[in-house]
């Protein structure tokens, strides 16, 4: 592999496995940062490929790729979080600093290890149980109600590994591969919720205001900051629980917390149980980008160096993210030159991936003080890129 090019002046390389949107979004604030960024892309075409300069083609399954990559860096940080543990042992045994650290990695890669460390800190969350077969999963839909959430513990996302499911015999085929799964109780929220955080090795830590997410088919099609509404007891309290999930599990760079608000009973307050754990900057964060003083990705990498964190302030009293899915056209420019001459004011961010129907290929960004405007703003550019609309 070649080595990266420093910059002058003593400034870092930062080493981020994985090249997908995630590691491509980091550039920008890495040149701001006079930082030189290099990527272990999984294809030369990959979205971080097409913009960092220096983006080796490697594997993260193999561990002497892995390491040959990450002698040229000063800290290794990551786009996805399936790097396994024996690369991630490795990482460490060569003294090589790593962001997130293998131990906190885990409770984003493990759903059960997740859910296990969280009750065991006292954090809300669902009622859950490690499953090994139909008979125990038909026990815990019995004792907590029909339907119940099952998921697979590893690998899952974007409602991938994730099942409803009425009856035991429903999920035979996954326990036909012999692995426990987890089951969880079917929680009756009224919206998604979102907490962003940053923390430092040396224990500095911000958190952005709370955002809400809405998901169409598994999938967060729109964010919208601040959640609108929010209760502030709930609002403090979740603040409060994801700070001190960073420090009790050490996490290192972003994390997002994705969390169920649930109703109070009578009028009564609501509250709130914690879903999911993501650590890296994560798709309920990309509203930073224009949103805020310092987005996810800059703040990231202000992490996992160890600087002094950024500003966290919004820059306006409505930020809303709308995510583009692909559509049945891959042609996308001539769509791109017109979304920006009927609305200078747009944001958008393309992550130079091919169009497939449903597959996520951008997002668009809009702020200001009109909250319902800047929604109809944002769906039509998402609506417009997957050609659902077109005026």
């Amino acid at each position: 592999m070649t080595s990266p090019q420093r910059a002058p002046g003593g400034f870092p390389v930062v080493g981020i496995i994985g090249g997908g949107q995630l590691a491509r979004m980091c550039q920008p604030p890495a040149i701001n940062l006079s930082l030189t960024l290099s990527v272990l892309s999984e294809a030369p075409d990959a979205a971080a490929a097409l913009v960092v300069p220096s983006a080796p083609v490697g594997s993260h399954l193999d561990v002497e790729e892995v390491l040959a990559f990450a002698r040229d860096c000063d800290v290794v940080t990551f786009d996805h979080e399936h790097v396994p543990d024996e690369v991630l042992q490795a990482l460490v045994d060569a003294g090589i600093p790593v962001h997130p650290k293998p131990e906190a990695l885990l409770f984003a890669q493990d759903k059960l290890a997740m859910r296990g460390r969280l009750t065991a800190l006292g954090v809300p969350c669902p009622a859950w149980a490690r499953v090994q077969d139909e008979g125990e999963l038909a026990a815990f839909g019995d004792l907590h109600g029909w339907p119940v959430i099952l998921k697979t513990p590893r690998g899952g996302y974007d409602g991938k590994g994730v099942r409803v499911i009425g009856a035991a015999s429903e999920a035979a085929d996954w326990f036909a591969h012999g692995d426990a799964l987890l089951a969880e109780e079917r929680v009756p929220f009224s919206r998604e919720l979102a907490v962003l955080v940053a923390r430092s090795p040396s224990s500095q830590a911000a958190v952005w205001p709370i955002v809400q997410t809405v998901q169409t088919n598994g999938i967060c099609t729109e964010v919208l900051a601040p959640a609108p509404e929010l209760d502030p007891s709930l609002a403090a309290a979740a603040s409060q629980a994801a700070l001190q999930l960073a420090g009790a599990l050490d996490i290192t760079g972003v994390f997002a917390v994705e969390i169920f608000e649930i109703p109070g009973e009578g009028g009564g307050s609501p509250s709130y149980v914690v879903n999911e754990l993501a650590m890296r900057p994560h798709n309920s964060g990309h509203w930073t980008m224009d949103g805020s003083v310092t987005s996810q990705f800059e703040q990231h990498l202000r992490a996992v160096l160890d600087l002094p964190l950024g500003a966290v302030t919004p820059r306006a009293p409505w930020t809303v993210m709308g995510n583009v899915l692909g559509g049945d056209y891959d042609e996308l420019y001539p769509t791109y030159k017109h979304l920006l001459a009927r609305d200078p004011g747009l944001k958008v961010h393309l992550y130079g991936k091919g169009v497939r129907p449903g597959r996520k290929i951008g997002h668009v960004n809009v702020y200001g003080d009109d909250l319902d405007a800047l929604r109809e703003r944002a769906r039509h550019a998402a609506d417009y890129f997957e050609g659902t609309v077109t005026e």
